[in-house]
């Protein structure tokens, strides 16, 4: 392959079912990737249910790693992508599978990217999505649009190994896409500052920060870009504390 599946991860947000996990970790052996991530699992990844279902993929379990919460998950990752089948505020401009997939190639040469999913019953919530900066969706028949966890992670697997085959062009330009840990330094510094000088709702601040979540997101931050906004904040910040408030 001209890239390599190492650049991609499974992130399994609270999964419930043994049976699913080890699904999912066969259906990530049939594609080709190999790290697969688990955030406070409510079944157990290395018991007999999991390990049948597995099959050939049972490695995968063995190695997968768990954490206490998806901001740790995707702290080492510079792309994320959640998953989802619900529509409406703060899950806009969603991505098809093929289209993600396009994506995450693209960047493979300099980043590392993950593709996450949520509980069984409820999905990602939006403060997991907050954490990505893609809205991945599978279009399905009205009649019963959600989908098993597994076959859901076998359609976005799929496309994204039919990329991953062929040489993808760099779309970094070679620069350093910011790591995930980085990234939410810099919101939470962005949220406060934005705060103190009163730009944010105090009741409600969390409606524009998500707007500029998404506006970052299309841009694409760099390590240095990322330093910049930090700069930023600590120049605003320091301007207020010092003027007072207008």
């Amino acid at each position: 392959m001209s890239l390599s599946c190492d650049h991609l991860c499974v992130v399994l947000v609270e999964p419930k079912g043994a049976g699913n996990i080890g699904s999912v970790a066969r259906v990530m052996k049939n594609f080709g990737f190999g790290e697969l991530r688990l955030v406070q699992p409510r079944a157990s990844h290395l018991g007999a249910e999991a390990r049948n279902m597995a099959v050939s993929a049972v490695d995968l379990l063995e190695r997968a790693r768990v954490y206490e919460n998806l901001a740790l998950a995707l702290s080492d990752r510079n792309l994320a992508l959640g998953t989802t089948r619900r529509f409406g505020k703060y899950r806009e401009e969603l991505l098809y599978p093929a289209e993600a997939a396009k994506t995450v190639a693209g960047l493979a040469k300099t980043a590392k990217a993950a593709i996450v999913f949520g509980p069984e019953d409820t999905g990602l919530k939006t403060e997991d999505l907050d954490l990505c900066q893609y809205c991945v969706t599978i279009p399905t028949h009205a009649d019963l649009p959600s989908m098993n966890l597994a076959q859901a992670v076998a359609v976005c697997l799929y496309e994204a190994s039919l990329q991953f085959s062929v040489p993808a062009e760099d779309k970094t330009r070679g620069k350093r896409p910011a790591l995930g840990k980085n990234l939410e330094a810099m919101f939470a510094q962005m949220r406060q500052v934005l705060l103190e000088v009163g730009f944010l709702n105090p009741q409600n601040p969390e409606h524009l920060v998500r707007a500029f979540r998404r506006m970052f997101a299309r841009q694409g931050l760099t390590e240095h870009e990322v330093q910049i906004l930090r700069g930023l904040w600590d120049k605003i910040s320091w301007l207020h504390r010092g003027k007072g408030t207008p």
